[in-house]
C-alpha cells in the first residue's frame, strides 16, 4: 500500500506540473500521449487503493462560498496538553512506557470525519468543545485524501499548517507592509476559516494527522503506533514521530532539536503520547489535561541586553508603534538589536525604562520579542506629540488595549505610508515614485491628495532641478502616470488605503456592486456585511470611510484623472458552473492561456482532465481517437472545435 501511495503522489506531482506548464505557461513538458498514459496509471492506482488525493487531476474540486461558518459541538472534547520545557520532567512522564514522540505543529487543529470512504465533515478545534465547520475549505487542502479505502466511519484529528516558504511567498505578494501576516499560524488560521474556499486553495494549506479518534469495526491492536501507520495506509500524511522510552529519549530529542532548524513547517515543541491505548485511556484526565500525553515546549534562546531607546514609528493609519532598541545580541544565528513592543499596554506591562536590563528572544525562532524586563524602572514617558509631524499624539483605549495615535490628519508620515501604498504595484502601479521621492514631493508641497500625483506635471521645472532627478526621469514619470490612468475600480478602492481592505477584498466588493462606485459610496453597513467573504470589521471600515465628506472630495479629484476599464467580471457569466478541457493545437487563439482567460472571464473553469464533471472538451480534431476524446465519448461530454466554441459564446449574446 505504501509503495502504491508513493507512486500516486509522484504521479499527481508530475501530472500537475505538466498541466500547469500546458495551461498557465503555454509550454509543453510532455506530449499528450505521455500525459494520458500517466493519467491512466494514476486512475488505475486510485481504483486499486480506493484512495483519491485532494490535488489529484482526476478529481474536479469546485470552489464554493458560504455565508457563514456554522458551529458544531465535538463528539468528544479536545483538551489542552500539560507541558514542560524541562527534559527531565518529560523523561519522568515517559518512564518505561513505549511512547510516541512527535512534532507539536503550530497551525490550526482540525477534526475530519469520513463516511463510506468519503470526506463528510471538517471542524476546527474552536474552544475544544465547539468548533466551526470548514468542510468546503478542507476539500482544497493540498494533501488531504478526498476518498479512502476504509468504508466505515472514521474520525481523526490533525493540524492544518502553512509552510514557511509559502508564508514568505504570500507576504512578498502583499505590497502594504503593514498588511502582511505576522507568522504562518495567523495566516493558516485565516486561510482555513475563509468563507470562499478558492482563497483557501490559493494558500496551499497542508494537513498532518496526529490522532485517530475512532474507526468503527477496526482492530487497532491497542497501539497508537499501529493507528498512525494505518492512517498512512489510508492516504494521510501523518506527523513525523519516533518511538521512545526514557532510555532512548535523548537521541530522539536531539534529532528533533537538530531537525527543527531545517523544517519548512512551523513547530513550537514536541508531543509525547503513550502507545498503549487502553492504559492511556485508563488514566483519565484532569479538569484541563489528558493524562496519557505531555507536551514539550522548546526552551527559547534568551539573551540579556540593555535597552537604549524606544523609537516611535508612525504608520499610515495613524498608529504610532513603539520599537525597542537595545545592544546587539546573537539569537538563533542572527544579530538582533530591535524588537517591536506592539502597543502602549505592553510597554506599560513590561515597565520599560532606558538603561533597563531586558531579556530578548525570537518568538517561533523568527520574530524578536522582549521576554522580561529585569530592572523595571518604568521611566519611559509616553510622547504626546507625533515624531513625524509634531502635532498632538494621544493614547486611545480600544478593546482593553492602549495604543498611541497621531491625531493630525495631515501628518506627513501618514501621507508617506498612504502614498507608498497608493503607487504600489497592486494599487495604481506607478513607477518612479519611491518612498524617498514621495517624501521629497510631500515636503515641497507638491502633493497633498492622491489626485495631486496626476497633476505633478505643473511642477516640472522644480522637479527636473531636484537632486537625483532630471528631464529623463521626469519624462519617465509622466509616461508611467499616463499608463496608470487606465485602471480598474478594484485597484482604486484598494489604493485608498482603507483599513483591512486588500486587493482581493476590493475585487469582491466591486463585483457585488457591479463596479458601480456610487453604489459602493452609498452602501450601508448591513449591505456590505452581507457580502460573501466580507466581515463586519471590513464593512464598517468601508462605510465609515465614505461617510466622511473629505474622503469623497479627494476621491472625486482622483477620479477626474482615471479611466476605469471594463472589468472582465462585468461580462455576463454565461459559463457559470461549466468546466472546460482544452487539448491539441489552437488556431483562433494565440495560446491556451488566451482561451482559458476568456472562459474564466465568462464564469467557467478550465481543468486538465476529462471527468464526469466536464461540460465541454475543446479539440480542433474532434474525430480523433486521442485518450481525451475517448474519455469524453465514454462520459457523454460534447467535443467542440474552436469554431464551435466561439459560436457557443456568440449564441449566448457574448462576443470578445
Amino acid at each position: 500500500m505504501e509503495t502504491a501511495l508513493q507512486q500516486m503522489k509522484e504521479l499527481v506531482k508530475t501530472l500537475n506540473k505538466a498541466a500547469k506548464a500546458y495551461y498557465q505557461e503555454d509550454r509543453e513538458i510532455m506530449d499528450n500521449r505521455e500525459y494520458d498514459a500517466l493519467y491512466d496509471q494514476l486512475e488505475k492506482l486510485e481504483k486499486e487503493t480506493g484512495i483519491t488525493l485532494a490535488d489529484s487531476p482526476t478529481v474536479n474540486v469546485g470552489y464554493e462560498a458560504v455565508d457563514v461558518l456554522p458551529k458544531e459541538t465535538h463528539e468528544s472534547p479536545m483538551l489542552s496538553l500539560d507541558k514542560t520545557k524541562d527534559r527531565e520532567t518529560l523523561r519522568q512522564f515517559v518512564g518505561n512506557h513505549k511512547t510516541l514522540l512527535s512534532w507539536k505543529m503550530d497551525g490550526l487543529t482540525i477534526v475530519l470525519t469520513y463516511e463510506n470512504g468519503e470526506l463528510q465533515k471538517a471542524v476546527t478545534r474552536g474552544n475544544g468543545t465547539v468548533g466551526e465547520v470548514i468542510t468546503n475549505n478542507a476539500r482544497v487542502f493540498r494533501n488531504i485524501p478526498l476518498k479512502i479505502a476504509y468504508q466505515g466511519r472514521l474520525v481523526l484529528r490533525g493540524e492544518a499548517v502553512i509552510t514557511y516558504s509559502e508564508f514568505e511567498r504570500i507576504n512578498k505578494s502583499i505590497e502594504d507592509v503593514e498588511a502582511r501576516y505576522k507568522n504562518p499560524r495567523n495566516l493558516c488560521s485565516g486561510s482555513v476559516r475563509q468563507l470562499n474556499n478558492q482563497i483557501t486553495a490559493e494558500r496551499n494549506v497542508r494537513f498532518y494527522a496526529f490522532a485517530l479518534v475512532s474507526a468503527s469495526g477496526t482492530d487497532m491492536h491497542n497501539s497508537r503506533e499501529y493507528q498512525m501507520e494505518w492512517l498512512k495506509d489510508q492516504g494521510f500524511e501523518v506527523v513525523e514521530y519516533r518511538v521512545v522510552t526514557a532510555d532512548n529519549l535523548d537521541n530522539a530529542m536531539d534529532y528533533f532539536a537538530a531537525t527543527i532548524e531545517k523544517n519548512d513547517f512551523p513547530s513550537d515543541g514536541l508531543v509525547a503520547l503513550y502507545d498503549d491505548i487502553a492504559y492511556g485511556d485508563s488514566l483519565g484526565s484532569t479538569a484541563k489535561f489528558p493524562r496519557n500525553a505531555f507536551a514539550f515546549k522548546w526552551a527559547d534562546e534568551i539573551r540579556e541586553t540593555t535597552l537604549r531607546s524606544i523609537e516611535w514609528s508612525p504608520s499610515r493609519t495613524g498608529l504610532i508603534n513603539p520599537i525597542a532598541v537595545f545592544d546587539p545580541v546573537e539569537l538563533e544565528g542572527t544579530t538582533v538589536s530591535r524588537a517591536s513592543v506592539h502597543n502602549v499596554s505592553i510597554l506599560k506591562e513590561l515597565e520599560l525604562g532606558i538603561g533597563d536590563t531586558i531579556q530578548v528572544y525570537k518568538a517561533n525562532m523568527i520574530i524578536p520579542q522582549i521576554a522580561e524586563n529585569l530592572t523595571r524602572s518604568s521611566n519611559l514617558p509616553i510622547p504626546d506629540i507625533c515624531p513625524a509631524c509634531g502635532q498632538e499624539a494621544k493614547v486611545i483605549r480600544e478593546n482593553e488595549v492602549e495604543a498611541l495615535y497621531c491625531m493630525n490628519p495631515e501628518c506627513a508620515a501618514k501621507k508617506i505610508k498612504a502614498f507608498t501604498l497608493f503607487v504600489s504595484r497592486d494599487a495604481m502601479n506607478i513607477d518612479g515614485l519611491s518612498e524617498a521621492t514621495l517624501e521629497k514631493f510631500i515636503a515641497r508641497g507638491f502633493i497633498h491628495n492622491f489626485g495631486d500625483i496626476f497633476e505633478i506635471g505643473r511642477y516640472r521645472k522644480e522637479i527636473i532641478e531636484m537632486e537625483g532627478f532630471g528631464q529623463k526621469s521626469f519624462d519617465n514619470l509622466m509616461e508611467s502616470l499616463e499608463k496608470a490612468k487606465e485602471t480598474t475600480l478594484a485597484k482604486v478602492i484598494y489604493s485608498l488605503g482603507i483599513a483591512n481592505i486588500g486587493l482581493s477584498n476590493a475585487k469582491v466588493i466591486c463585483r457585488h456592486f457591479d463596479n458601480d462606485l456610487e453604489a459602493i459610496r452609498k452602501a450601508d453597513l448591513e449591505e456590505v456585511s452581507a457580502i460573501d467573504g466580507i466581515g463586519p470589521v471590513i464593512a464598517r471600515n468601508l462605510v465609515e470611510y465614505f461617510q466622511k465628506a473629505e474622503n469623497n472630495q479627494k476621491l472625486d479629484q482622483l477620479m477626474q484623472h482615471l479611466h476605469i476599464q471594463k472589468d472582465v467580471l462585468q461580462k455576463e457569466q454565461i459559463f457559470t458552473g461549466m468546466n472546460f478541457v482544452i487539448t491539441g493545437s489552437l488556431e483562433h487563439f494565440s495560446n491556451r492561456s488566451e482561451a482559458k482567460n476568456l472562459i474564466e472571464s465568462l464564469g467557467g473553469k478550465v481543468t486538465g482532465s476529462v471527468t464526469g464533471k466536464t461540460t465541454y472538451l475543446i479539440n480542433n480534431d474532434t474525430a480523433s481517437n486521442s485518450s481525451k476524446n475517448k474519455k469524453a465519448r465514454e462520459l457523454g461530454v460534447p467535443i467542440l472545435s474552436e469554431e464551435d466554441f466561439i459560436k457557443l459564446t456568440q449564441a449566448e449574446g457574448q462576443t470578445e
